[in-house]
């Protein structure tokens, strides 16, 4: 309860407030966090004498001669749910320490309670992630998992749809950032299941209900959206699955996985079942997809300013005025960067079906940069 990890925070931020030397002495008496370290690991018999007593002991210099381990001063015993948990000592002047004791022994106490249901809220969420894993895992529902499902209370009679989030800029976040932030989402409260997956994703599991069109969804995933970014300081992009049965969960989480993989500049939230190419090029191999851009564009990969022609072009609609015009160069200059593409990859862009190999080409080589590690 009363950790050496959490006495020390409670130090540091107690010691901020009147300057005196502080100690946390735990159950036993022994001080397990001090702003001086020397003192960490002794025992102290005042703080033993204010745990057995369940009241303050003030400690005077006569006393130092009399009790093992004490200093002039303070010593208040910390309750949490009406038990003593463990001892505050302030060493100082009674008379000058004393009239901050009860403040300090209240501050302590929700500090204490804090950190316990900060901690509860995580147990609570791993618990639930780890629900989800086996739900997502899981062809067949046992008895054990139906009875879990009961416990969490967790609607499997319902339609679903997966909605899985990356948080850009997740270095800075600590996992009770994420899981007080759940805490807080309305909607969660209507039965949607909101958890960590890995580092820097967010899954969510919302019901959904009977009838409910596109914008309605946009709707929610944008207030969703809001909100996170705002508690969580950083931007997101945000991949959703369609409506499933609760028992084909796996189906709209691998459609919100793959929407996700699917973001591009353009747009920071995708929907599953927008995607066309994207659903092909998800199935095919990733070894698969690399010989293919060794034999068709591997030798103009590194080459920027063909690469970037080529978009231009696409964007273009292969109109050649417009693709120069957006370049900024002379037709004959768009001319003699198209036969150079045509000389590195035998690969002419006035054929249809080269030009068809080169737009998947492309797609491909967007697809590995956006993968590659940063």
């Amino acid at each position: 309860m009363l950790s050496p990890g959490i006495a020390e925070k409670i130090v540091k931020d107690v010691k901020k407030l009147i300057g005196e030397d502080i100690i946390i002495v735990n159950t036993e008496g022994i001080i397990i966090a001090s702003t001086d370290q020397d003192r960490i690991g002794n025992f102290h018999q005042g703080a033993l004498l204010a745990i057995e007593k369940k009241d303050r002991i003030i400690i005077l210099e006569k006393d130092e001669r009399k009790l093992i381990g004490v200093r002039a001063g303070i010593n208040l015993p910390v309750f949490f749910r009406r038990d003593v948990i463990g001892v505050i000592g302030i060493t100082g002047n009674p008379t000058k320490v004393s009239p901050f004791g009860e403040i300090i022994r209240k501050m302590t106490e929700m500090l204490v309670s804090e950190n316990y249901y900060s901690q509860q809220l995580e147990l609570q969420s791993r618990t639930l992630e780890a629900f989800v894993f086996d739900w997502l895992q899981n062809r067949d529902w046992d008895f054990v998992f139906l009875n879990q499902a009961k416990l969490l209370n967790v609607d499997l009679t319902t339609n679903r749809q997966a909605i899985m989030v990356d948080i850009h800029q997740f270095e800075h976040l600590l996992p009770r950032d994420i899981y007080s932030s759940f805490s807080k989402w309305n909607n969660a409260k209507n039965g949607d299941i909101l958890i960590r997956w890995g580092n820097n994703r967010v899954l969510v599991l919302r019901k959904a209900p009977q009838q409910e069109n596109r914008d309605q969804i946009l709707n929610y995933v944008t207030s969703f959206q809001n909100f996170l970014e705002e508690n969580l300081n950083s931007q997101l992009s945000i991949g959703i699955g369609q409506i499933v049965s609760s028992k084909e969960m796996i189906l709209s989480y691998n459609q919100a996985e793959r929407a996700l993989r699917s973001i591009d500049q353009h747009s920071n939230i995708i929907f599953d079942e927008d995607l066309t190419i994207e659903m092909i090029f998800d199935e095919v191999k990733h070894e698969t997809k690399q010989v293919f851009l060794e034999r068709t564009i591997g030798q103009i990969a590194n080459e920027e300013e063909l690469i970037h022609t080529l978009k231009k072009l696409f964007e273009n609609n292969h109109s050649l005025k417009k693709t120069a015009a957006s370049l900024h160069v002379h037709i004959n200059t768009l001319h003699y960067r198209l036969k150079k593409v045509y000389e590195l990859t035998r690969l002419d862009p006035s054929n249809i079906n080269d030009l068809l190999i080169l737009f998947l080409s492309l797609q491909l080589l967007d697809e590995t940069t956006k993968r590659r590690p940063k």
